[in-house]
């Protein structure tokens, strides 16, 4: 699993051709056509980065751009706007209302992929590396292994994205929800549980079968991954 990326585009031509794109590329990629679904999205899981188109219904890109740099969990919410307008004011307002760029369309997907990942080489780099590393934890996308203390560590698939999400941000604390979202998007068959069990195995993981203190649950609020 690549870093996360929300494309947010009322052209549904546009959005599929910029979400294989990206895909391509090794991210992970949602889409949606809607300013209020996207909304909603974002109150469950932020991803890495959003890309918004200007003009959406619902309520406009330009709106929920503002909106966002107003909630601490998304004020530093890499954003990319598109617009129909070639404009220097429209960029200008993009950038005004916390947008980090401005593309004006037609575009080509070459250099619009490429923005993307220098938004998240700039902002969020370890998102881009094969390796991730958490005090004597560490997480090999490439090769899907992960090591602690010099010794492999066997997890399934889902246990794997799961410690992975936890890495990106250690010390942060994860709802169930959101933990879930993470896991299967919005799966409304998956119940929240589910997150418990596979909670349980990924701490039996990374602990080779004994108790361990690495991942903390905290009452009331959800899950943990140490900062050391």
């Amino acid at each position: 699993m690549g870093a996360r990326i929300l494309v947010v585009e009322d052209d549904e031509p546009l959005r599929l051709m910029l979400e294989h794109d990206l895909r391509k590329e090794g991210f992970t990629v949602e889409g949606l056509s809607r300013g209020d679904e996207a909304e909603a999205r974002l109150a469950k899981i932020v991803p890495d980065v959003l890309v918004l188109d200007w003009s959406l219904s619902g309520i406009s890109g330009i709106d929920l751009c503002r909106r966002l740099r107003t909630l601490p969990e998304t004020i530093s919410l890499p954003i990319v706007l598109l617009t129909d307008i070639a404009d220097t004011d429209e960029r200008i307002a993009g950038l005004a209302a916390g947008a980090d760029d401005c593309l004006v369309k037609p575009f080509s997907t070459m250099e619009f992929v490429v923005r993307v990942k220098n938004l998240l080489r700039r902002l969020n780099p370890a998102v881009l590396g094969h390796m991730i590393k958490v005090g004597d934890l560490t997480l090999d996308r490439s090769s899907h292994r992960v090591h602690r203390q010099k010794r492999e560590v066997r997890l399934g698939p889902t246990e794997f994205k799961l410690l992975e999400f936890l890495m990106r941000s250690p010390g942060k604390v994860y709802s169930r929800s959101e933990l879930r979202a993470s896991l299967w998007g919005d799966d409304a068959t998956v119940d929240e549980r589910a997150v418990d069990v596979h909670i349980g195995r990924l701490r039996k993981g990374i602990g080779f079968g004994k108790a361990d203190k690495l991942i903390r649950t905290v009452r009331g609020a959800g899950y943990s991954l140490s900062d050391y």
